[in-house]
C-alpha cells in the first residue's frame, strides 16, 4: 500500500491538488495522509510548554484547523467513493516544510502531493514560496499541481537531464513505476550545450538507458541551442507532455530553478505536474 501526504490549506488549489491525487492513484491502494498545518498570527508564551495541546488555554488555530481537515475529508468522501483509498487526517502545529519531513520519515511516505500555490500564492511565479520549501527539504517525491490543472491522463512524460551523475535506480523508481501504470511514452531531453557529450556524460547516459531497459517506449533527445529551461518549456507544448520529472540535488540547477525570484527570469511557467524526485547519487570528482 502507497503512503500519499496531501498537504492543504483549504484553498482551491489544494483541493485541486487533492482531486489530481485521487485520480492519479485511482488504481492502487493507498493510505492518504490530509495535512494542515498552523502557527499563531502572534506567538504565546505558554507555547513553549509544547505548543496548543500542552497548553491550558484554547486556541482557535486548532479548531479551524480540525474543522477544515474534517470538511475536506467529508467532501471526498461524498465525490470519490474508492475502495483502493483509505484516508487520515493530521492537524500539526508547525511549519509546513519541517512537519512533511517528519511525516516523510515517521509515516515512511512514498510521495507527497500539493499545489503549486496556497491561499496567498502569488500568481506571477510557478511555484508558491511553501512549495519551494517542501521540495528544498523533502528526502521522499514531491508532485507539484499547477493552480486548475484537470487530470487528464498521462500518455507523455519528460525528463529532463545534464547526465552529471549515475543516477539511482531507486530513487528512479516512482518514475519508472508512473510510466508503466499509465503505459505512457517516456522523453528524456539534455540540452547539448558544447553541442557534444562528454565521455562521463556518455557513460551517465548509457546507465540511465540501461535503468529504463524495462520500459518499451523511451526517447533520448539531445537537443541543441537552447537552455535547458526553454528547451523544457517548448518540449512540453510541442509533444503533449502530460507530466515533468526531474532529479533533484540540493543546490543544482534545479535548486535554482526553484527559486521564486529565477523562474520569472527564465520563463520556466510549467502548465503540468512537476515531480520532483530527490537525487543523492554521486557527483564525479
Amino acid at each position: 500500500m502507497k503512503r500519499i501526504l496531501l498537504p492543504t490549506d483549504f484553498s482551491k488549489d489544494a483541493w485541486n491538488a487533492i482531486e489530481y491525487a485521487l485520480h492519479f492513484f485511482k488504481e492502487e491502494k493507498c493510505m492518504f495522509y490530509i495535512l494542515n498545518t498552523y502557527t499563531p498570527a502572534f506567538y504565546r508564551i505558554d507555547y513553549l510548554m509544547g505548543g496548543p495541546a500542552m497548553s491550558a488555554i484554547p486556541d482557535v488555530g486548532v479548531d479551524i484547523s480540525l474543522e477544515g481537515l474534517e470538511n475536506t475529508l467529508k467532501r471526498i468522501e461524498e465525490r470519490y467513493d474508492n475502495p483502493n483509498h483509505t484516508f487520515e487526517i493530521l492537524s500539526s502545529f508547525n511549519t509546513l516544510p519541517d512537519e512533511v519531513h517528519d511525516i516523510s520519515e515517521r509515516k515512511k511516505l512514498d510521495m507527497v502531493v500539493m499545489g503549486t500555490q496556497g491561499a496567498s500564492g502569488a500568481k506571477e511565479f510557478f511555484l508558491g514560496s511553501n512549495t519551494v520549501h517542501v521540495i528544498r527539504k523533502a528526502v521522499v517525491p514531491v508532485l507539484a499541481v499547477p493552480q486548475v490543472y484537470e487530470y487528464k491522463g498521462i500518455k507523455n512524460i519528460l525528463m529532463p537531464t545534464g547526465y552529471e551523475t549515475k543516477y539511482k535506480p531507486n530513487e528512479l523508481k516512482p518514475l519508472v513505476d508512473t510510466v508503466k501504470r499509465f503505459k505512457a511514452n517516456l522523453h528524456v531531453v539534455h540540452a547539448l550545450e558544447d553541442y557534444k557529450l562528454t565521455d562521463l556524460q556518455k557513460d551517465n547516459k548509457e546507465h540511465l538507458k540501461d535503468i529504463f531497459k524495462t520500459l518499451p517506449d523511451v526517447v533520448f533527445t539531445d537537443s541543441t541551442g537552447e537552455y535547458m529551461p526553454n528547451i523544457v518549456h517548448s518540449y512540453i507544448d510541442k509533444n503533449n507532455i502530460g507530466l515533468v520529472a526531474m532529479m533533484n540535488r540540493k543546490h543544482t540547477f534545479l535548486g535554482q530553478l526553484l527559486l521564486k525570484h529565477h523562474v520569472d527570469v527564465v520563463g520556466y511557467h510549467c502548465q503540468v505536474p512537476f515531480l520532483v524526485l530527490p537525487d543523492t547519487s554521486e557527483l564525479p570528482k
